[in-house]
């Protein structure tokens, strides 16, 4: 079914122009989900009947902000027929849901979900309502919020896991976390969590209202550090003790510690009646608290609730302490990577520049490289180089690989491929099998002053010659088999003049690979911004290169050397 979305239909209000709408259909209201859940596009009538306008829906979770039980309390996501309809690609209805109209009351209604394609081609769901109760009987109060059955705590925890497990990034985690159990369980979700000195960081404060979650920014920040002496919940939970109750009265009395302090200014501010402090532990250590409050929301805290939200941030603390020892990981990789990259040699009429970025945080550190040293007689070497893999053994190879490169390089007067060759038998009968590419250069300045580069390539990509002129071309020349193969390949040397003033750039993969281009539409942005860069000064050449060229997409990390012969 294809849906496009128009604006026949008047919008509701001044509010909702220039919001997306979709055509009037008689009596029915209607709106459109992406293949995410958020809402793309409502028509006039499903703004009337959910008392909210299309502003206040577009782009919206549709789970989040509509659907709710008899009760008006939130649905857990594994029991949404909805998400089922858009997971399997069915057509689903049902005569008795409730939504949450934008005044807080719940409206009965009966509808249909069927999987459609937008008119930009992109998947999504088209659901119709209607309501199916008379107006007064709809705004009746609602009763209590019933408490969980057993059936909705179980899938709640299944969803935990599955969601906290799929990531490797705290921050993302914790964001995971919050949507999980906000509005579900509480409408108020505060995480303190341990510094690596044993300090608090109060990491999130989150608050449901209208619909939507809003961080309270003025409320996160460092804390006080926690007494091992201190009986009060929160400070029991930091130290891994127990889950406990909290009130409002919990914190009534004097404050024995700076933490009981900022927990009575917590109560304060966010209003909260009822609350649930849990440890979250880690395999080896707390890792931090959760607390989840109620304010706006009736019904304190129950002890079955206290050991659902004890599960919950058992979970969470297994999923941060993975994270944790993934970014410990990561960073002593990449510092060792850092220590291990050369500071640039002088030599005399060059200029010469290097950069390294590592991967982002959600990737994990390669085995990029690149070096520049004096060989006996008055050359350069150049070497740029990238280990196969991701993970600190890259990063370890990349060392032994730089290392016996220099020796091979430094020890006899030999053309590039002899030394290549050399380190290619070496690599070979390393203990960790360790596979590379990298191009070796010499740079030399003849007897008539010319300046040449004599390179051969072991499977990496070729260097980029940029001339003054803004002429621009790749070293093809002297390729051959990567290192590590076990294979004895025939090398080629290759040589070329640089002309004066021109500039030379090696680079690593990571500079022009996309998952949704082909590799020449890299090489090709490479050479067009290069070119475009012929007169920058090199202080800044490798940074705006690296902003114009290096793929969105592309999670790897990247390492640039550039020279610059004299004018």
């Amino acid at each position: 079914m294809n849906i496009a979305r128009g604006t026949a239909d008047a919008p509701a209000s001044a509010e909702d122009s220039g919001a997306d709408a979709l055509p009037g259909l008689l009596d029915a209201a209607a709106y459109v989900v992406d293949d995410q859940g958020r809402i793309t596009g409502v028509n006039r009538h499903a703004t009337l009947l959910l008392h909210r306008t299309a502003a206040e829906l577009i782009g919206r979770d549709a789970h989040d902000l509509l659907h709710r039980g008899r009760a008006g309390e939130p649905l857990p996501r594994v029991r949404c027929l909805m998400r089922q309809a858009l997971l399997t690609g069915r057509t689903l209805h049902d005569d008795q849901a409730w939504f949450e109209r934008g005044d807080g009351s719940v409206l009965p209604v009966s509808w249909v979900v069927t999987p459609c394609r937008t008119s930009e081609g992109r998947t999504g769901a088209l659901v119709v309502f209607h309501q199916v109760a008379t107006p007064g009987e709809a705004e009746e109060p609602a009763p209590a919020i019933a408490p969980m059955s057993e059936l909705d705590r179980l899938a709640l925890l299944a969803e935990t896991t599955t969601t906290l497990t799929s990531s490797l990034n705290a921050e993302e985690i914790l964001r995971q976390l919050v949507r999980l159990v906000v509005p579900l369980l509480g409408d108020w979700a505060i995480v303190d969590l341990l510094t690596d000195r044993r300090g608090v960081e109060r990491a999130v404060v989150v608050h449901h209202e209208d619909g939507a979650l809003v961080h309270r920014e003025d409320l996160e920040g460092p804390m006080p550090p926690v007494p091992e002496e201190s009986s009060m919940p929160l400070s029991r939970a930091l130290r891994g003790v127990t889950a406990t109750l909290a009130s409002p009265a919990t914190y009534e009395g004097r404050p024995d510690s700076g933490i009981a302090v900022a927990q009575q200014e917590l109560f304060q501010a966010t209003g909260m009646h009822s609350a649930s402090i849990a440890p979250i532990r880690g395999v080896r250590e707390v890792v931090g608290a959760l607390t989840l409050g109620r304010a706006a929301r009736s019904g304190a805290f129950t002890a079955a609730d206290l050991l659902l939200v004890e599960d919950i941030a058992r979970r969470a603390g297994l999923a941060l302490d993975n994270a944790r020892l993934y970014e410990r990981q990561r960073r002593v990789a990449e510092t060792m990577q850092r220590h291990l990259l050369p500071q640039m040699p002088s030599v005399a009429g060059v200029q010469m520049t290097a950069c390294y970025w590592p991967a982002p945080h959600a990737s994990q550190v390669g085995g990029d490289w690149y070096d520049a040293f004096a060989l006996p007689g008055g050359t350069t070497a150049l070497v740029i180089g990238d280990v196969v893999g991701h993970d600190l053994d890259a990063a370890a190879g990349m060392a032994q690989v730089c290392n016996m490169l220099r020796a091979y390089a430094g020890a006899e007067r030999e053309p590039p491929s002899m030394i290549v060759n050399r380190l290619d038998q070496a690599v070979s009968r390393m203990a960790q099998a360790v596979m590379a590419t990298v191009v070796f250069a010499r740079l030399e300045r003849a007897d008539d002053g010319r300046w040449l580069l004599h390179w051969t390539n072991a499977g990496h990509l070729p260097p980029l010659l940029v001339e003054r002129d803004g002429q621009a071309r790749f070293l093809e020349e002297g390729q051959g088999l990567l290192l590590g193969t076990g294979l004895r390949p025939d090398r080629a040397d290759a040589v070329t003049e640089l002309p004066p003033g021109s500039t030379l750039v090696f680079y690593t993969d990571g500079l022009v690979e996309s998952h949704r281009h082909t590799l020449d539409h890299g090489l090709t942005r490479l050479r067009r911004h290069a070119a475009s860069l012929a007169h920058r000064g090199l202080d800044s050449y490798c940074d705006v290169l690296f902003e114009r060229t290096r793929p969105a997409d592309n999670d790897d990390d990247v390492a640039m050397l550039v020279l610059r012969v004299p004018e």
